[in-house]
């Protein structure tokens, strides 16, 4: 499935993630994090479905910069 995306936004100050991203077709929320390798978590995790993953991100992004609508 191809997506176009445009970005919600960052508070990083270097180009890092993590960052916040639209699909401009569907409205869906995209996120860039670093992705939770540590097994102690991820078995805490329920429901997760083959191809989903876990990631990092400060609640300061969503705040900021997730639609409020």
């Amino acid at each position: 499935m191809s997506r176009t995306i445009r970005m919600l936004g960052t508070n990083s100050k270097t180009g890092e993630c993590p960052t916040l991203y639209e699909d401009v077709e569907t409205g869906e929320i995209l996120v860039q994090g670093y992705t939770v390798t540590d097994p102690d978590v991820l078995a805490q995790m329920a429901n997760v479905l083959p191809g989903e993953s876990l990631v990092v991100i400060d609640r300061a992004l969503l705040v900021n910069f997730a639609p409020k609508e």
